[in-house]
Formats: C-alpha cells, structure tokens, sequence
C-alpha cells in the first residue's frame, strides 16, 4: 500500500500556512512518498514552484485547488448567512485538460464571484468538470455541513450531485480526523454514505504546517493574519497540532477501518498527469494592415526608419540592420517588435514623453530604426548580441519609460487593440522579510515595543538581509544567546521568514497574450479591485508569455514641463535628442 497527500497548504495560502515549497517536497520524499498535491485555499500561485520542486525531487505533483463553493449564484453578494456562506471543495488536475479548467474555475472565482473569498458556482463547475478529481474537502465542505447538522439526506443529496457533475468515479467523500470530537460524528456519517451511494472514500490530512514542531510558529502566523496575540482568549486557532505532512503509518494508525480509503489516496495521485510546457513562446499576432506580412511589414518600417536615421549609410550598417532582422524572424520575435513599435508609435504621436530606451535594447540598430530607442547604437559601439543572441534563447526584454502621469494611456490603448481578456497586469507578493516578520511575531507575543524595536534595529538594513545572515552580526548574537525571550522571537521569526504576506499589482508588468489570458495562467484580483494573473513575471516568461515593462517615470514629466515651460516664457524651443 502506498499514501499520498491530497490535501495541502503551502506558503501560497497567504498567511494561513507556513510550509515552504521546497521544505514541504524534501519532507514528503524523507518519508518516502512518490506523490504529493498542492491545494492551496482558492488559489493556484504556487503551482508552477511546486510542480518544478516536485519533479526535480522525483516526485508526481498533483496540481490542485480547495476552492470555495456558494450555495447560489457566484453573482450574488448577499447569499447565505454564517457558516453557509460557501462550502469548500477540493478539485485535482487529471490532466491537461483539468488543469486548464482548474485556472478557469480559479479565475472565474475571482473575476465574477469574488465578494470576501473568491467563490465559485454550481453552474461553474458544470462549465469546467472535464478532467478534475473531486474530494468533497473538511468540515466546511457542503457533505460534511449537513452531516454535522444531523442532515444526512441533505448531505447525501449534495454528494450525489457532485458526482454527476464530475462524473463516476472522480469524486470522492473525504475523511479527516484532526481529533476534533465532530469529524468522528462525520465520519461515521461518510462510511454509511459511501455504502448506500457507492460513491468512494479518500482519506486525508488537512496540511498546513509541515513537522509536529511547527505547531507554535504556525499559530503565530495566524496571529499575523488576524491582527490577534497569542494570549488572546477568543481568536481563530488550529486545535490539537494535527495539521502536519503526516507518515503513511500515522495515517494508518488514524483510520485502520479504513485501509482503502488511504489507498485511494495512492490511486489518485497514479491518476494524475499533469505536463506543463516550458519556454515555447505565445507572442499574439501584430494585425498587419493592407494584406502585407508581418515580417514585410516589419522589414518596411526598418527600412523608412533607418534611411531617415543613416542618410550617409555606405551599405555597411545596412549589413548590420539586415544580420539583426534575420536573428529577429529566425528566433520568432517579428511580432514582438511590431507590438512594441505600435504602442511607442502611439505614444510618440499622442505628444506622450517616451524615454530614449533603458538596458540592452539600446544595442539594437533595429530597436532605432524602429524608434523604439533613440540612441545610436553604432555612434556608442553597442552590441546587438547582449541584447538577443541566437545562442542564449529567452525573450527579448525591451523595458521603456513614459511620462508618469499619461502611462496608463499607454496601456488603455494596447488593452483596447489586443482586448481586455488579452491584456492583464502582473502580480507581485509582499514577504515577511526579517525586520518585519520579528516585528511582526513580537506584537503577537505582546513583547514590549522597545524590546522587540530594539532587536530590529540590530538587523542590518542591506539588500537580501535575512535573519541568518543578522546573527552573524556580534549585538545580535549576544542578544540571542543571553536572552531567552529574544531567542524564542528570532527562532520563531527564522520559521516564518520569507513567506509571502500579500499581493499587490506590478508597478509597471502587463502580459500581453495570445488567447485569453485565463488559457495560460488563473487570474486573481488586486486589492483595488484591478485584475492580475496569479503567476509572478518571472514565472511567465518561463511560461513563454509575452511580459511587457510599461514603467512610468516621472523625470521625464518634469523634463517635458521644462520643455514646454522654455518655449512658452522664452520662446526657445529645445529639442531633446
């Protein structure tokens, strides 16, 4: 018999789980596990870390989501009361198919249901079943609500429409026992359903920690979340620290009478195939006006650009101008200069300041020609070749400045021409860095402000500091070794250092895609109410989406009033280039 874990929290179940990605993979392979799912509450940030953990490691990943199910219309905002304001339900991946509509389902949680949680439909899920596994989750799943309410029939009724959404055989009622006196009611409840629907068992730990001993620093993080102290009598806690990565044997000795229901678990995961596709591009398609080509088009606007910029020309740059866009068509990226050319275009002609070009684009007699840089690459001997170069592939990265207060002018425009489901800003997460987290986890052990100020300020303020790297420092070294109460908060504050704290949008990414952003990666919403994807930039140029950098300067704002302020009081019009 083999066990696998279903479902789990990592550090993506922001400020409701401490286990680090790559921690929760090493645990589940020390105990000798060949699989292991990712079921983070409503979202799927951390799929694409887990999955590459995960098989770097030699383990299946099973890609999933504990999404949040209403009870009506996920349009409806005022639907249920209390504990029935939504159900819980876990869905899995099969394969590509369900792991498509698993970001469907994630995303249109919190594009059109979000309202407190990002929640989802019965008509949803009929929309998205095909390819996903179901387990109808913990006590706050739908199954469980009834059964603890002495509702068996609503329970049961509940299970079976379940099963006819996802089908035979791919939804299962779920066991948990964290020693809480009403999942042994539950259970009992599940093990008749099971025998009078026929419909499967899955036993289950519910993770969100991963060793017993990080029991105590996971309810601090709770802490962090609710704005409570740990001495606070009535506040939201995980009862009787069960909530581990658990052994196979651990898990035997919870459920023997139900031996088949841990082997479910195993035959799942065997289920299970996910394969995500890493590096093939999806540039969008540069609509080329008059039937030309794009690559005719481009190869138009080069030529008109770089006769206007090299009227001497002997032929030799014309050399260079043509190796350029012969690397540009061979490696793909004739749209990419398109879209980047349109969008300055529009910019330029709309009196909207446009830098004169940042980083390793400015090597590029193309990028010139273009008007996309404005500095000349062979007047200051730049290379091409740091810029793109045949032998490293990876997108190109132009990033360009515009005027701080017409920016978003620039991406109105491209989310008009591309459409709004094609154009989405990016992600980003906040951490608890080590100043902040021992600031963070002091409050919550109520030390006294200067106490715990005072040991902040022996943390070293340089880029990429961590508390590791701060005890290495003589002060904070003694404070910890001679104080007690100091060690208990830089121990604690090491075990939640680096989690992710919140979200927050891009200060200037947007992804550009070919189809509907949601085909490629979950979407989620920022705080102000603004749609972003789920995935951080990094991850989406590893995913071959096109990421642009829309930065918003404002230098330049202040250089364009001083231009226009000389030639109004003066006179004097300046050119800038």
């Amino acid at each position: 018999m083999a066990f696998t874990h279903l479902h789990v929290h990592t550090e993506y179940s922001l400020l409701d789980a401490s286990s680090k990605i790559k921690e929760l993979v090493a645990r589940a392979k020390e105990l000798g596990m060949d699989s292991l799912a990712i079921t983070d509450h409503g979202v799927m940030y951390g799929v694409i870390d887990f999955y590459r953990a995960a098989r770097e490691a030699g383990i299946r990943p099973v890609l999933g989501c504990e999404i949040y199910v209403c009870p009506g219309s996920r349009f409806d905002r005022e639907i249920g009361v209390g504990e029935d304001k939504y159900y819980h339900l876990i869905l899995l991946a099969e394969n590509n198919e369900g792991y498509q509509n698993l970001m469907k389902i994630v995303s249109a949680g919190f594009v059109e249901g979000f309202y407190y949680k990002p929640r989802v439909d019965y008509e949803t899920l009929e929309r998205y079943s095909r390819g996903l596994i179901c387990l109808s989750a913990c006590l706050a799943g739908e199954v469980q609500r009834n059964l603890a309410r002495g509702m068996y029939e609503e329970g049961k009724k509940a299970a079976l429409r379940y099963q006819r959404i996802f089908g035979e055989g791919n939804f299962f009622l779920e066991l948990q026992d964290h020693g809480i006196p009403m999942q042994k009611t539950v259970n009992q409840g599940l093990l008749r359903m099971s025998q009078d629907t026929g419909i499967p068992l899955v036993a289950t730990n519910d993770c969100h920690y991963i060793n017993r001993e990080d029991e105590k620093s996971h309810d601090i993080l709770l802490c962090i979340q609710t704005g409570k102290k740990v001495a606070d009598e009535n506040r939201m806690r995980y009862e009787g620290g069960q909530y581990y990565v658990k052994s196979e044997e651990e898990m035997k000795n919870l459920f023997p009478y139900a031996l088949e229901a841990l082997e479910n678990t195993h035959k799942i995961a065997m289920r299970c195939n996910v394969e995500i596709e890493f590096g093939v591009t999806k540039i969008p398609q540069f609509d080329v006006p008059g039937g030309k080509t794009s690559w005719e088009y481009l190869n138009e606007l080069c030529t008109s650009g770089f006769e206007k910029r090299y009227p001497e020309d002997d032929g030799s740059l014309r050399k260079r101008l043509d190796y350029e866009l012969s690397v540009i068509q061979s490696m793909g990226y004739v749209d990419y200069f398109l879209i980047v050319w349109d969008f300055i275009h529009f910019a330029r002609s709309h009196d909207i300041m446009v830098g004169p070009g940042r980083g390793s684009a400015a090597g590029s007699i193309v990028s010139y020609s273009l008007g996309i840089t404005d500095i000349d690459p062979i007047r200051y001997n730049l290379l091409f070749e740091r810029f793109l170069n045949p032998e490293r592939v990876s997108m190109p990265d132009i990033d360009i400045d515009f005027c701080f207060e017409r920016r978003q002018e620039v991406i109105d425009y491209v989310v008009q021409k591309y459409g709004r489901d094609r154009v989405v800003q990016i992600v980003t997460f906040g951490t608890l860095a080590a100043k902040g987290v021992v600031r963070d986890v002091g409050r919550v052990l109520d030390m006294p402000y200067a106490k715990c100020d005072a040991v902040a300020k022996m943390i070293p303020g340089d880029l990429g500091m961590t508390l590791d790297k701060a005890l290495k420092t003589p002060e904070l070294r003694e404070a910890y070794d001679s104080d007690p109460e100091i060690k208990y908060l830089i121990d604690m504050s090491r075990r939640l250092e680096g989690l992710p704290r919140h979200t927050s949008m891009h200060a200037a990414g947007v992804v550009i895609s070919r189809n509907k952003v949601d085909e490629y990666v979950p979407l989620s919403r920022a705080a102000d109410g603004s749609i972003t994807t789920q995935f951080t930039m990094t991850t989406l140029e590893e995913l071959g989406l096109l990421k642009m950098d829309f930065l918003g300067l404002r230098t330049l704002t202040v250089i364009q009033n001083a231009v226009r302020q000389t030639e109004k009081t003066h006179g004097i019009h300046i050119d800038l280039n």
